[in-house]
């Protein structure tokens, strides 16, 4: 009889313990369509953090203060007489009568640029190239809304514009020091190209870096001192756009391109845009609110010649750069600072002066009641001379 619970005992101790092995089985169980399903929502999770970058959150905050620019203007045409040459000569007055006034012919001319807003009662910069002579402006803004603007000021020669259209609490950008940027910096360029703006209100995202500073060029008469270098996409109709860091703050307006067009190769970017610098466009934005104009109307009063070899032989000079006076307006601003034909300028506010461009570059970013000193080579002695710009421009000279 004990025999028997010994038995008994040892076969129910033995299923107890088989049954405590067995309970890990059912816990551990998983269902592998959970597994996948969990560990594809956290790789989705991790893409969706590593699309948004500082790129990508600039131009969340830059885009909706973009603004598409579509300006008319009216151009003259003169229609000259064939015949005006012989209308000095007495005997043909004498059969033809008096010279006949100069027919005129009016039309009107569209175009399209870029800008952005600055303020949130609806100040707009974009390029004076772009709206400066234009006899109706309307400027579209992302929420698709339409506005005629008002040309504040504007400055041929620095290629900048002043707008205003008439609205509150516009989204605008923050202006930022362009002293500070570095070259090989992330720069975004957004506009309105080929006017696709008109297309669905938003604007075109270009991306690069910062290539070059401290650019100094002329175009087109106008003065380009201080450019930015940059190889994100600049097209046509960009023009008048910001170019702003990865913080979204503006460093300077999109202006410029050089293309594979005017190599005769057909339109095209090679990668090389330039911008404004901002800090020189809030120069010309604080004198446009406070005086309403940009007065370049000065006469200096000389003509310059580009020194080279063999104008520096023929005077007699041991140098071949810089530039020649070539003739003194009497009572003129340089004539009264008693500056001479013949004399060669070297330096002007204190920048080298090289060749007509670096005259023209310093001589024509000057406003009126300016000042501009000259190092000046005469007799083979260096002198100084400082030209007052207060004497006005006649009407009939246009620079």
């Amino acid at each position: 009889m004990n025999f028997i619970k010994i038995i008994t005992l040892f076969v129910i101790g033995f299923l107890s313990i088989q049954s405590c092995n067995s309970q890990p089985n059912k816990k551990v169980y998983v269902n592998s369509d959970e597994v996948k399903t969990n560990n594809l929502s956290q790789t989705n999770q991790n893409i969706n953090s590593s699309r948004e970058n500082a790129i990508t959150t600039a131009v969340k905050k830059a885009s909706p203060s973009i603004v598409g620019i579509n300006v008319t203007e009216v151009r003259t045409v003169e229609y000259r007489d064939p015949f005006d040459i012989f209308y000095d000569d007495p005997l043909f007055q004498r059969f033809f009568g008096e010279r006949r006034q100069r027919r005129t012919k009016q039309y009107e001319v569209q175009g399209l640029g870029s800008g952005f807003i600055i303020s949130p009662d609806g100040y707009i910069l974009t390029n004076h190239h772009v709206a400066g002579n234009a006899s109706k402006i309307v400027v579209t803004t992302t929420d698709g809304k339409k506005y005629d603007a008002e040309i504040i000021g504007a400055d041929r020669t620095t290629d900048v514009a002043l707008l205003k259209i008439d609205a509150k609490n516009l989204p605008y950008l923050t202006l930022s020091n362009s002293d500070d940027i570095l070259i090989g910096e992330w720069v975004i360029a957004l506009g309105n190209p080929f006017g696709l703006f008109d297309l669905n209100a938003k604007p075109t995202v270009t991306v690069g870096v910062v290539s070059n500073t401290g650019v100094n060029f002329t175009q087109d008469g106008r003065v380009y001192k201080g450019m930015i270098q940059t190889d994100a996409a600049i097209s046509s109709g960009n023009s008048g756009g910001p170019l702003v860091n990865s913080l979204g703050e503006v460093i300077g307006i999109n202006t410029i391109i050089f293309s594979t067009a005017q190599s005769g190769r057909g339109a095209g970017s090679i990668g090389i845009g330039w911008a404004i610098p901002i800090n020189r466009v809030k120069i010309i934005v604080d004198k446009i609110i406070a005086h309403k104009e940009i007065n370049r109307s000065f006469n200096i009063g000389m003509e310059v010649r580009e020194l080279d070899e063999q104008l520096a032989r023929y005077l007699k000079l041991d140098i071949s750069e810089g530039v020649v006076v070539t003739a003194i307006e009497r009572n003129g601003a340089a004539d009264l600072a008693k500056i001479e034909p013949g004399d060669v300028i070297l330096e002007a506010n204190g920048q080298k002066i090289t060749k007509s461009d670096d005259y023209n570059i310093v001589v024509n970013d000057l406003m009126f009641g300016d000042s501009i000193e000259f190092l000046i080579l005469r007799d083979g002695k260096e002198i100084k001379r400082k030209v007052e710009l207060n004497v006005p421009r006649k009407r009939n000279d246009r620079r």
